[in-house]
C-alpha cells in the first residue's frame, strides 16, 4: 500500500492530520509487526507512545522505555503521521474530529495479538499517538484480587456504583469483572456505551450488547436515554462526562436499572463534590437527594509502586450506601460528620478507605514508607498511623506518638492487571 498523503493544514501553524487511505508502514517495518515487536518486548506493558524524536517506547509499571526495534530508529513527524493514518483508517468521523479538536479516539486490533484503546493528538504541528493496551480475556474478581465485599457490587439491582481514580489506575478491568462475573451469574440483559469499547463481552447467561461513542451513538446520555427503552437490567456508562449524563444515570438508577459508570477523581468524598459541582447552586439539593438515594457503592482506587520494584499494586477505598453514609450525601459533609469517618468506622460492614489499606500494605512490607505518604489521602493521619515506625526518622512524628495510631493488621493485596 502506497504511503498515506498528508491532508494541507489549515494555517501556517496547523498539524498535518493523516489522510485515509492509511499507509502500512514505517521505513521497512509495517505498523502491525512495529506493534507486535514492542508487545513481545514488553509483554506486560500497559501503553506504547508513538512520539517524534524518540524510538517507539513503552509504558512498564509507570516508567517509559524507548525500544530498538528493527528497521525502525528515532520516529520524524511523518512517521507518526503515517503510524495515526494507519490506525485511523477510513474512519472518516475521527479524521474529522482530529482536524478540528486535535485529538481523536479510536479502537484498533491485531488479530491474534491484542485490541487497543488508542488517542491521537497533535503537538508542535504533529502527531503523537498513545495506545493503551486491552488483555484479549476479560479480567475476574480473582485475576485482579478485588475485595471479597465487593462481590455485592455485582449484583443486579437498581441502583449506581461508580468506579473512580485518575488514568491507568484500572477503573476499566474493574468495571470489566463486574460485567463478567453478572454475565456468568445472571440471565439479564446487559448494555454498555463505551468510548471506545475494550473489553469484549461473549453472550454467556447475559445478552450483552456493546456500542461505541461515534460509531454506534454520537453521545453518551443520547445513548443512555436510548437505552431506557432498550428494557435493560444493567446500563454501563463508560464515564459521566458531562451533567446530562449525570441526570440520565441518575434517573435511570430511579426508574429501576442497575447503572456502572466512572469518574476521574480521586476518592469518594471528591466523588460527590464532583458530581453535585457539576449543577447549578439551586438544582444542588435536589441532586443531592437523588444521589443519596441512588447509589450504591464509590469505589477508588489507585495503582502504587511496590517496594521491591516488581510492579504496582492496587489499594481500594470502599463507600457503601447506609443509613449513615446517604445522610452525609443528603446534607453535606462537616466536622465528624465525613465520608471518611463513615469508612473508618464501618469496616465490618464492607467499607475501607485509603490510609488504612496503605498502612496495611506498608505493614506488610509491600509498600516503603515513603512511597506510601506520597499516595494517602492524609499524610498527617498516615504518619500518627505508622508512628512505631516512623519513630526515631529525623522530621517525622514524636516518640509516644503512635499510641494515638489506630492499629490493624496486615494484609498483602497482590498486584491487579495494570490497564
Amino acid at each position: 500500500m502506497a504511503d498515506a498523503k498528508i491532508a494541507p493544514t489549515v494555517a501556517p501553524i496547523a498539524p498535518a492530520v493523516p489522510a485515509a487511505p492509511a499507509a502500512e508502514q514505517v521505513g521497512h517495518a509495517p505498523t502491525a509487526n512495529i506493534i507486535a515487536s514492542m508487545l513481545q518486548a514488553a509483554p506486560k506493558t500497559s501503553d506504547l507512545i508513538f512520539s517524534p524524536g524518540r524510538a517507539p517506547q513503552v509504558e512498564l509499571h509507570g516508567q517509559l522505555m524507548q525500544l530498538k526495534i528493527k528497521g525502525v530508529g528515532v520516529l520524524s513527524s511523518e512517521d507518526t503521521a503515517r503510524i495515526a493514518a494507519d490506525l485511523i483508517g477510513r474512519n472518516s468521523f475521527a479524521v474529522q474530529k482530529l482536524k478540528d479538536e486535535g485529538s481523536c479516539d479510536i479502537s484498533y486490533s491485531v488479530a491474534k495479538l491484542s485490541r487497543f484503546r488508542v488517542n491521537v493528538f497533535t503537538q508542535r504541528g504533529t502527531c503523537a499517538i498513545v495506545m493503551r493496551v486491552i488483555p484479549t480475556s476479560v479480567p475476574d474478581f480473582k485475576t485482579l484480587h478485588l475485595p471479597e465485599q465487593l462481590g455485592d457490587a455485582a449484583q443486579v439491582r437498581p441502583g449506581i456504583v461508580l468506579v473512580t481514580g485518575p488514568t491507568g489506575s484500572g477503573k476499566s478491568s474493574t468495571l470489566a469483572a463486574f460485567v463478567n462475573k453478572i454475565n456468568e451469574e445472571k440471565a439479564c440483559h446487559v448494555i454498555t456505551i463505551e468510548d471506545p469499547i475494550e473489553f469484549l463481552h461473549q453472550h454467556k447467561r447475559a445478552t450483552i450488547h456493546q456500542r461505541e461513542l461515534y460509531s454506534d451513538t454520537p453521545s453518551f446520555a443520547l445513548a443512555l436515554r436510548a437505552a431506557l427503552r432498550q428494557a435493560p437490567k444493567l446500563i454501563l456508562v463508560g464515564e459521566m462526562r458531562d451533567k446530562e449524563t449525570i441526570e440520565v444515570a441518575l434517573e435511570a438508577a430511579e426508574t429501576g436499572h442497575m447503572v456502572y459508570s466512572t469518574l476521574h477523581t480521586i476518592d469518594a468524598s471528591k466523588t460527590i463534590e464532583r458530581i453535585i459541582g457539576v449543577f447549578p447552586s439551586a438544582d444542588q439539593p435536589a441532586i443531592r437527594a437523588r444521589l443519596a438515594k441512588s447509589f450504591r457503592y464509590i469505589i477508588s482506587q489507585r495503582l502504587i509502586p511496590r517496594a521491591d520494584g516488581s510492579g504496582r499494586v492496587a489499594a481500594f477505598e470502599i463507600l457503601k450506601s447506609t443509613l449513615r453514609t446517604r445522610e452525609y450525601v443528603q446534607k453535606g459533609e462537616s466536622e465528624g460528620k465525613s465520608l471518611l469517618d463513615a469508612m473508618r468506622d464501618a469496616a465490618g460492614e464492607g467499607m475501607q478507605c485509603f490510609d488504612i489499606e496503605i498502612e496495611k500494605l506498608i505493614r506488610a512490607k509491600v509498600l516503603d514508607i515513603d512511597t506510601g505518604l506520597s499516595y494517602c489521602t492524609n499524610e498527617g493521619n498516615l504518619r500518627l498511623l505508622l508512628a512505631d515506625l516512623l519513630e526515631g526518622r529525623e522530621g517525622d512524628v514524636p516518640s509516644g506518638a503512635h499510641h494515638a495510631a489506630e492499629k490493624s493488621g496486615a494484609s498483602e493485596m497482590e498486584e491487579m492487571i495494570e490497564r
